[in-house]
């Protein structure tokens, strides 16, 4: 049977006549490296291109995979991937995030605007009951979450473009250097296109598979997507009401702290700190260990435990940074400092523009 893109009734009546309405496809914005797919003046292969012999292993593995171990018919997935196209745009993009190429002071004034600031008190105001309610069950501050919807997809409006079978399948066939992530995460869509009756070519999203108001990639929705609105489906691509449970829920699930500090302005002493200094976004160090070698919080906030020492250059110069667990737990949503900085400065202006306004 050829493979079309047609009505939801039709498609799935089709699939099930071959034996696999178990079928289908899932895609957090994550920047990743590339290299062009020429070959070098020397004649050899760059490492980020793929031989036809060896995306042809790839995808008959994959497809081997999900045959055996979720059921899917293996002609039909031919097919799929057959239509699926590659993407040199993709390739493109995913080399030059942000994040690898700006300093904090260039970064922040992408997202910490006036427009997305007052974004972000319309949006809070608009779903204020609900903000308030995964406040309550999950323990997340609702400026925090406004934030990451505001950072990730400006609040619904910009949520991307690709089909996420095309950028799934063009990183996970056609970018070695995270090619196996990225086949996981197709692998995960397909199976999420499955459970949620979607069809797979209907979906859009980012260059790297992130889809819907909160961007998050197939594994994370299939595992912290919830239906915050009661009506028996997670959807996160076109209900904010589900994607605000869910960035809740994730927070949540990967360790937020209630009513906890997120992060400190610090100074330094001496040369000592330099040993400390943006080792690791995962807090290693005890804040007791950090203020021996000269690296302690400006405030007199009380704070124990973990810590990570941080400095960054910003527009008047260097800025010192002590980021506790509630820091690094939004630095799991996305692995930047960066972009941690930007959340949780984004919330606590849209917090107080909400309270002054």
């Amino acid at each position: 049977m050829e493979y079309k893109i047609f009505s939801k009734k039709r498609f799935f009546h089709n699939l099930k006549n071959l034996g696999v309405i178990a079928v289908l496809l899932p895609a957090s914005a994550i920047g990743y490296a590339a290299k062009q797919d020429a070959a070098s003046a020397t004649g050899q292969q760059s490492d980020a291109d793929t031989s036809g012999y060896e995306r042809q292993v790839w995808v008959d593995d994959f497809i081997n995979e999900l045959v055996q171990q979720h059921n899917f018919n293996p002609d039909q997935l031919k097919t799929l991937l057959d239509k699926a196209e590659k993407k040199q745009s993709i390739l493109d993009a995913i080399s030059r995030p942000a994040e690898r190429h700006l300093q904090w002071k260039d970064y922040r004034k992408i997202f910490l605007t006036e427009k997305r600031i007052r974004g972000g008190v319309s949006f809070m105001r608009k779903y204020r009951a609900e903000l308030e309610r995964a406040e309550l069950i999950y323990g997340v501050s609702k400026e925090v979450i406004v934030a990451i919807i505001g950072v990730e997809t400006f609040y619904g409006r910009i949520k991307g473009s690709y089909r996420v079978v095309d950028a799934l399948s063009t990183l996970g066939f056609d970018y070695p250097p995270r090619a196996e992530f990225f086949r996981k995460q197709l692998k995960e869509y397909l199976i999420l296109a499955r459970e949620e009756g979607i069809d797979p070519f209907s979906v859009t999203g980012s260059y790297a598979g992130a889809m819907g108001y909160p961007q998050f990639i197939p594994s994370s929705y299939r595992a912290f997507a919830v239906d915050f609105d009661g009506d028996k489906k997670r959807n996160i691509w076109n209900n904010p009401v589900d994607a605000i449970g869910s960035v809740a829920n994730y927070f949540k699930e990967h360790g937020w702290q209630k009513n906890a500090e997120v992060v400190l302005k610090a100074k330094v002493e001496g040369e000592a700190y330099k040993s400390v200094v943006n080792v690791s976004l995962k807090p290693e160090h005890t804040v007791s260990e950090l203020r021996a070698v000269g690296f302690s919080s400006q405030s007199n906030s009380k704070v124990s435990g973990d810590a990570t020492a941080m400095q960054l250059e910003g527009a008047r110069g260097t800025e010192y940074w002590l980021g506790l667990n509630n820091f690094y737990v939004i630095t799991r949503y996305n692995h930047s400092k960066l972009y941690a900085m930007a959340v949780h400065q984004l919330s606590q202006e849209i917090k107080k523009a909400d309270q002054n306004g």
